[in-house]
């Protein structure tokens, strides 16, 4: 929770960071990795239902950040895929908490840092089992 507030929006705004909210980044985040995903692809991916997955993509699509295409594998759903402004802001955003981290972590040593980020990707990797939907997908 400290790392969170730590990092939080209105804190990184204020640096001159921020420019995601906390779906937008890790919705784009998805997107990004997986290339472009519909609503329902959305929904399986972060367990969240159709009308907060529309209001979320619907802020991202006002914002610039991503843009409605038909499905490239010929699906009748169309697929959210990220804009170069979404790719950019995504960039920042993660090099904005990236930088927050070091600061975090200026005093920790490579093996210290090392441990630690493999224990936040089992303790992802666990939450995601927990919830029956394990990343990376099989």
């Amino acid at each position: 929770m400290l790392l969170g507030r730590h990092l939080q929006p209105s804190v990184l705004r204020a640096r001159g960071g921020g420019r995601l909210d906390r779906s937008a980044y890790t919705l784009l985040s998805r997107i990004r990795m997986e290339g472009p995903m519909s609503i329902g692809q959305l929904g399986e991916a972060f367990g969240l239902d159709a009308s907060t997955l529309n209001r979320q993509t619907a802020a991202m699509l006002r914002a610039g950040l991503v843009e409605r295409i038909p499905d490239p594998d010929g699906g009748i759903a169309r697929k959210f895929r990220i804009t170069d402004a979404g790719e950019r802001d995504l960039d920042e955003e993660r090099a904005d908490n990236i930088s927050g981290l070091e600061r975090v972590m200026a005093d920790w040593s490579p093996d210290e840092v090392n441990r630690f980020a493999q224990y936040l990707k089992r303790f992802n990797s666990d939450i995601e089992n927990l919830d029956g939907r394990p990343w990376p997908r099989p």
